[in-house]
């Protein structure tokens, strides 16, 4: 068991840590062009090409993004009074409770832990993730709410052809299946390295508050989708894919968002920072309970 544990934390550590140390070794890096590229480009053809191939059915697709929401809605609610008790900021803290980082390191984990199927699953799970993020979530950050936002979201768009096609059942054109996959192919790699550059990038302020919002994080994280989870009668992969990315750390968008609409990013940064080192020194025991 302890092999697999390894084999499964290993390779993320390490393409993490290539990003890390490329950064802080002061190297070029261009975190706004790589970013974009993933997110425009390789993130799309990642969700169509995984879906698609996954032989995921529409109905566990159905249940699985049911699930995702009410885990994202149900940490809302619970990080929401917790923030309301503290008389902290929901606009600066509220969006990092509830938005894990379901991509960069989720998916990543959710493969090597559970293979081609799991990968299925978790990006049902990142997918309403990013939708919720870039609507909700922005709209947290800014005071503001646009649903023509979602209209600049890439995934969007590959998740309904793949929809679309698991629906009509037919095959797609092989040209676009392989080009989904060669463009897809590079996305968890470029994840983890951007992630490693972002965490050597980032700085720690308000230490006990960054401490204690990333320990919330990671716990509320897992007991809601636990509680889902239970709920919902989910066993085995789904179970599993559901807590490990409800259970990962702060996204890094949410930093950026709080820089761009001033709401204390430094702390948020220091959240992202030490909810991410938190993660890693629990990953063992959470990889443990869901396999």
């Amino acid at each position: 068991m302890l092999g697999d544990l390894f084999s499964i934390i290993a390779p993320v550590f390490i393409c993490a840590g290539i990003g890390f140390v490329w950064q802080k070794q002061g190297r070029a890096y261009d975190t706004d062009l790589i970013t974009t590229l993933i997110t425009n480009i390789g993130t799309p053809g990642l969700v169509f090409f995984t879906l698609y191939d996954g032989d995921l059915k529409i109905a566990d697709f159905g249940i699985m993004a049911a699930a995702s929401v009410f885990v994202i809605g149900g940490a809302g609610i619970i990080g929401g009074l917790a923030l309301r008790a503290t008389e902290l900021s929901f606009k600066a803290y509220l969006p990092s409770l509830m938005f894990a980082n379901s991509g960069n390191m989720g998916l990543p984990l959710c493969l090597l832990a559970f293979g081609k199927a799991g990968l299925a699953l978790a990006i049902v799970f990142f997918t309403v993730s990013a939708i919720l993020q870039f609507t909700i979530g922005v709209a947290l950050s800014s005071g503001t709410f646009s649903p023509a936002k979602l209209l600049r979201v890439p995934i969007i768009y590959a998740v309904l052809l793949a929809v679309a096609i698991m629906v009509a059942d037919v095959k797609a054109p092989d040209v676009l299946v392989s080009t989904a996959r060669l463009l897809g192919g590079m996305t968890i790699p470029m994840m983890l390295i951007t992630l490693g550059v972002s965490l050597a990038k980032l700085k720690v302020t308000s230490l006990g508050r960054s401490v204690g919002l990333s320990v919330l994080r990671l716990v509320l994280g897992f007991a809601v989708a636990w509680g889902i989870a239970e709920l919902l009668g989910f066993t085995g992969l789904e179970r599993g894919v559901l807590i490990l990315q409800s259970a990962m750390p702060v996204a890094v968008f949410n930093y950026l968002f709080a820089q761009r609409y001033n709401n204390h990013p430094e702390e948020v940064a220091g959240m992202v920072v030490l909810s991410t080192v938190l993660s890693f020194a629990t990953l063992p025991a959470l990889l443990w309970f869901v396999l």
